[in-house]
Order: C-alpha cells, then structure tokens, then sequence
C-alpha cells in the first residue's frame, strides 16, 4: 500500500458501483427495484441506465433476482462479508504467534496468479517474497485451498513490530484515515443538519471510507503504531452511515 498525502484515489462513480455500494451497505443486501432505481437517481443516474446496470450484473452472476428486486450474489456478496469484518475491525486475542501462507512454486496462469494476490490481500496477509505471505494469528478467515498454511512463533531474532511495517504501509494507511475523519466531518454536519444535497457526496466518501477499511491490516494493538486512527475511523463511518441513511429514508419518502 503507498503511501497517500491526500485521501485515497475514488474510482468514477458508475451505476454498478452505485447498485453494488447501496446493496453492500444493506443488511440482508436486498432491496426493491424501486429503491435501487430512486437510489440511483438521487446520485445521478438515470432510472433506464440504473435497470440496465441491474441486468448486466445479473448476466455476471453479481446480482440475483429476488422477489421484486435483487440481492448481491457472487464476489460481491463474499465483498460484503470481508466489509463487515471491516467495518467492526473484530480480531480475536493474538498469543504472539504468525500464520504463514506458502504459494506452491509450480507455474500458474497470468489471472490465476493475480486472483491468489487478490485473495491473500483479502485476507489481510502481507507478502514477504513471492510466494511467502505473512500475519499476525489474530484473524480466523480459512486460507485458498491452493495455499499451504502454517502458524507458529518467530525467530526470536526478528521484531514483530519492524517486520509488520515491512509488510504493512502503516504510516500511509493512518495518514490517509485521518485525511478521510476530515472529510467526513464537514458531511456529518451537513447530514445532521437533513440536508439531502450532501447525499451524493456523502456516498462517494462514504464508500472512500469502506474501502480504505478493507485495506486495514487489523494488526494486533502491540504491532500499531501509537495514536493508530483506525477505531476512529470505523466510529465516524458507524455514525456517518447511520445518518445517511436516515436522510435519505426521508428524502425517498418526500420525493424531494
């Protein structure tokens, strides 16, 4: 993860990326074809371009039909389970010991090997070398069947804490947290205030916010460096999108 002075890149705002972010912020992540649509249009897109999005992430297997709307299927719906372990930062007591990852060296496709590094990347693990990716024992996901998993302690000779910074960007990651609670503040005034304008970029900065979550290690409190705003951030977010969406329950309900 490099480093960022400023909050971290927003890809454009597309209505995939809206029907997809106002899905994975649902619990269960369903929601009537209406809303999706009314949503949509709210953060500016059209209802017709809204529905063919809808279709076309059907046809990829991201969306499935339910009742008379749709629900998050796929990698989106497995996007949502790693967001929500995101947005809790839930970690289980760390006794010391690391998880290994170890990729087998024989040759792999192109895609296979860039879909593992999405996958080890997911999981929070960072690369040593290539084929050797590390962790704190401090998480429970399971591992790709492809990839040989070990735990166990240390050389004694290695610091935990320097070699999590080799791994980890953490000084990047808690500059361009800190950048986000500063953009989030003037929203949540605005919000506060029912303000329905401050929706569509309360969105993009809301779904700034998720992913740069997801990026967050979720290291052991002895491997962070001090004043880590992480906590912070997850608070903000938890406020933030509670606000949101009441506002826009009331702005969907108004037609205004």
């Amino acid at each position: 993860m490099a480093s960022r002075r400023n909050t971290p890149d927003r890809p454009r705002l597309t209505a995939r990326s809206v029907i997809a972010s106002t899905l994975l912020g649902v619990d269960p992540p369903s929601l009537p074809t209406r809303s999706l649509v009314a949503s949509a249009e709210l953060l500016g897109v059209s209802a017709g371009t809204a529905r063919v999005a809808m279709s076309r992430m059907v046809a990829a297997g991201e969306l499935e039909p339910d009742g008379d709307g749709y629900r998050l299927a796929g990698h989106l719906l497995q996007r949502q389970a790693r967001q929500t372990v995101s947005r809790t930062g839930t970690t289980r007591p760390w006794d010391g010991t690391w998880r290994t990852a170890l990729v087998p060296g024989e040759a792999r496709a192109a895609a296979d090997r860039a879909d593992l590094r999405r996958a080890m990347t997911g999981l929070r693990f960072g690369e040593l070398r290539d084929g050797v990716w590390l962790r704190p024992d401090n998480l429970t996901a399971p591992l790709p069947e492809a990839v040989v998993g070990l735990t166990g302690a240390l050389d004694p000779a290695v610091d935990p804490a320097v070699l999590a910074r080799s791994l980890w960007d953490l000084d990047g990651w808690a500059e361009a947290a800190t950048a986000l609670r500063a953009e989030l503040a003037p929203l949540q005034a605005r919000l506060d205030d029912g303000d329905g304008r401050a929706l569509a970029d309360g969105f993009v900065t809301s779904a700034a916010v998720l992913r740069h979550l997801q990026a967050d290690p979720l290291l052991p409190v002895e491997l962070l460096p001090a004043s880590w705003p992480g906590a912070d951030l997850r608070a903000d977010e938890e406020r933030f999108d509670q606000r949101f969406k009441a506002v826009l329950r009331t702005v969907l309900l108004d037609g205004s």
